[in-house]
């Protein structure tokens, strides 16, 4: 069982190597299209209507993409202070809920963002010529990276009874789970 984690988590460390990256790459798009619209607006005078519904669409993906890795690599808020001060046993416990909730949230965005996706697939985005569904769909893949990796969590909490370390995609070298 140990040898398939470390192999699944191996595969997920790549998805959220990419992860990340698309949601990099989507900024740095953002920002650009940013910055076409301003200079259409004041230098061209004619503003092109398809920067900002771009840009809005590139923010929900790389918000979305880069809070299932901040799940996945333990960079969230968090109000820790209790779980600081518990108990060993009471500490495992606290974690292997929250992971629950956590997972529970995931599978809840990913199915309330594909049933917005399907709902709304007809119409057509103002501004792009491309079905309004593509709003929804980075809550949708987000909501299953984020049940994704928190499942991931569980499983080496329950198998590893702490915290383990998280194969990372830079450092594919690594044990992940304790032998």
């Amino acid at each position: 069982m140990r040898a398939e984690l470390a192999a699944l988590s191996r595969i997920l460390a790549v998805v959220n190597r990419s992860a990340l990256w698309i949601a990099g790459i989507g900024l740095v798009l953002m920002t650009l299209f940013v910055a076409w619209q301003v200079f259409g607006r004041y230098v061209l005078n004619q503003s092109p209507s398809w920067t900002e519904p771009a840009s809005l669409l590139l923010m929900s993906w790389f918000i979305l993409l880069g809070s299932a890795v901040g799940v996945r690599e333990g960079n969230h808020l968090g109000f820790e202070i209790a779980l600081h001060y518990a108990p060993h046993g009471l500490r495992q416990i606290m974690l292997a809920v929250t992971e629950v909730l956590v997972m529970i949230f995931g599978v809840a965005m990913a199915w309330y963002g594909a049933a917005l996706a399907v709902e709304t697939w007809s119409a057509l985005m103002p501004g792009l010529p491309i079905p309004q569904g593509f709003d929804y769909v980075p809550l949708a893949v987000g909501g299953v990276l984020i049940a994704l990796f928190s499942l991931e969590k569980l499983v080496r909490l329950l198998l590893a009874g702490e915290e383990a370390p998280l194969v990372r995609a830079d450092e594919p070298h690594l044990v992940a789970v304790k032998e």
